[in-house]
């Protein structure tokens, strides 16, 4: 056999075009490229305006007018723009994914187009059956007018029409809406979408008579005064997000080609919440959902800006994470940060209105910032053992800083240690710790210490030791009955002297706490390696006042089990004055010393002696 017949043919295989469904693809965008129908006019408008650019790129003296008109579900829209020839149509209209931006040297000046994608036209079928367009090239004065027609069903056909059919070169794009789309093409619907969409382009766009274009912006508008300028950015607020806003920042980076607003809101948010902003590129509305626009700490503020640098994603309703996008954002936060150094030192007022409301936004920006934390140390209020306070104020007060890292441990020691002078800081908030434990670095000289549970009992004064060994007998009874719980007694002087007990722990031993209880529930497996796990974390205490009038009568009860009775009700009541979460067993705990309380009080043979 020859050895060149067993050899497979080397020849090139056939290529094949793709074949798409078109019904298929206009589902596709319909329910997962694009969020909404109403974007089909956002494409009509960024198709007419890229054609009055590219004309007016080659004759900058051409007419830029873009006319709408909807009548009885029918639309249509004529632009003054570039037009198409024949041989443009077949090569753009009826080849998905195809851009005249590509094409005939205009991809140098791409950055001058709103459209990136080609898929333009295409998404006019998510509410129209069908699509007519007739055109007329500028760049070729002598071609006749085209028209092309297309149906949800793939087809499409094309003709030349007579000269007189259209007369000046541009496009006009007529639909026809689908079932059920009729209201998306109403005079309505289409003007409230294109002063959503167009309100900030920079041609003549008109539905009917109306002109659509708001220009200037609101925010290069020239006004006589600040306070004239201030009042009318806070109506464009109100008008555009539905609130007056507390004040409003000029966004003025002409590095990164951005102009704009950032309104700040008046009532407090979560920093959880994805703040929404409102994008234009080159006028056009991209987007109100921009979500990364601005650093993660700025949630205080709604933004509305234009730009020419980003980067649309592929449906053109949200922006392309890339370095441009991450340069925007630091330089918009720049300019927030500065807003606010500048309120520091020439607006105290303004400033503390605004810290009233969105004083936690300013923290989170101070604890990764120390000139911010330096300059707005004098404002951020923090509660203390003094009442509500700034760092700076608390800490020309006390030489040492305390600070608890929880609400829970604050709650706990704030009454006894404000009586012993022990100034503390409630750390337990968000970012309250963190930015207290950054005192000493922007205050040079500023001890910080956590307060934690032996701190506050070294502070407490021992009762004599004679005293303490008469109540021996008092005290083994009630540490027998709480030792069950995991805590502890002991017996202090402290004030003031109407709190009568004080319960004490810190996170280790709430950890030990609830590993004890989790080995108790636990099966024989669970218990065995949690039980492996127990560690030596001191365990909570009920400190009892010797200064109280009443523990001093409870600790003169010689009956073992009304002294347990009275034990359990004073470690319910301090663990309900530091507002701490019950368990089940303290639950239990109340109820039954509650019920022990008022037999014993209405017991008929009770009687002095045995209460003594």
């Amino acid at each position: 056999m020859d050895s060149q017949t067993s050899q497979p043919s080397q020849a090139s295989p056939s290529p094949h075009s793709f074949q798409v469904d078109l019904r298929g693809l206009v589902d596709l965008l319909s329910h997962h490229l694009y969020s909404s129908p109403k974007v089909y006019l956002r494409e009509l408008l960024q198709n007419a305006v890229d054609a009055i650019t590219a004309r007016r790129a080659e004759q900058p003296d051409a007419p830029a007018t873009v006319r709408l008109h909807a009548v009885d579900g029918t639309l249509r829209v004529e632009d003054s723009g570039i037009g198409l020839t024949e041989s443009d149509v077949h090569s753009l209209l009826a080849t998905i994914g195809r851009s005249s931006k590509r094409d005939d040297g205009i991809q140098a000046a791409r950055s001058e187009f709103l459209g990136q994608f080609g898929i333009g036209l295409l998404a006019c079928f998510v509410v129209a059956e069908r699509i007519r367009v007739v055109s007329r090239s500028a760049r070729t004065p002598d071609a006749a007018p085209v028209e092309w027609t297309a149906t949800d069903d793939g087809s499409y056909t094309v003709r030349t029409l007579p000269h007189e059919a259209r007369t000046e070169p541009g496009t006009t794009v007529h639909l026809v809406a689908r079932a059920g789309a009729g209201e998306w093409l109403t005079e309505e619907r289409v003007r409230s979408l294109a002063r959503d969409f167009g309100s900030l382009l920079p041609y003549d766009v008109r539905v009917g008579e109306e002109a659509i274009a708001d220009l200037p912006a609101p925010w290069d508008r020239a006004h006589p005064s600040p306070t004239t300028r201030r009042v009318a950015l806070a109506r464009h607020c109100h008008e555009l997000f539905g609130f007056t806003p507390l004040d409003s920042i000029e966004l003025n980076v002409p590095l990164a080609g951005v102009r704009g607003v950032a309104y700040v809101l008046p009532s407090a948010v979560s920093p959880a919440q994805r703040a929404s902003h409102r994008v234009h590129l080159k006028g056009m509305l991209l987007t109100e959902r921009a979500e990364q626009l601005l650093p993660d700490w700025a949630f205080f503020v709604r933004c509305v800006l234009d730009t020419d640098s980003l980067r649309p994603t592929a449906s053109r309703e949200s922006l392309y994470e890339d370095e441009t996008l991450a340069a925007v954002r630091e330089a918009l936060g720049e300019r927030i940060r500065s807003w606010l150094t500048g309120l520091a030192a020439g607006d105290p007022e303004r400033l503390a209105a605004f810290l009233s409301v969105h004083h936690l936004g300013v923290k989170s920006l101070a604890r990764h910032d120390n000139e911010m934390l330096r300059t707005m140390l004098p404002w951020l209020p923090f509660e203390t053992t003094d009442g509500r306070l700034s760092l700076e104020e608390f800490a020309l007060r006390h030489p040492v800083v305390h600070f608890t890292r929880t609400v829970e441990e604050y709650r706990q020691v704030a009454p006894i240690a404000s009586a012993q002078g022990i100034g503390v800081v409630n750390g337990g908030y968000t970012y309250d710790s963190e930015l207290v434990e950054a005192l000493p670095s922007v205050r040079p000289g500023s001890v910080v210490a956590e307060l934690d549970a032996d701190t506050v009992t070294a502070h407490l004064d021992a009762i004599d030791p004679a005293e303490e060994l008469a109540l021996s007998g008092f005290l083994a009874a009630a540490r027998a009955r709480l030792d069950p719980l995991g805590c502890d007694v002991s017996l202090r002087a402290f004030h003031p002297l109407s709190v009568p007990a004080l319960h004490l722990d810190d996170r280790a031993a709430r950890h030990e706490q609830a590993r004890a209880e989790a080995e108790e529930q636990a099966d024989d497996l669970w218990a065995g390696i949690l039980g492996s796990l127990r560690g030596s974390a001191p365990r909570a205490r009920l400190v009892l006042n010797h200064l109280n009038p009443l523990i001093r009568r409870i600790s003169s009860l010689r009956d073992p089990e009304l002294i347990g009775t009275a034990t359990e009700s004073l470690y319910g009541q301090a663990l309900l004055m530091a507002q701490r979460p019950l368990r089940p067993a303290d639950s239990a705990l109340l109820n039954r010393a509650f019920i022990g309380l008022l037999e014993w009080a209405t017991h008929p043979d009770t009687g002095e002696d045995d209460r003594r």
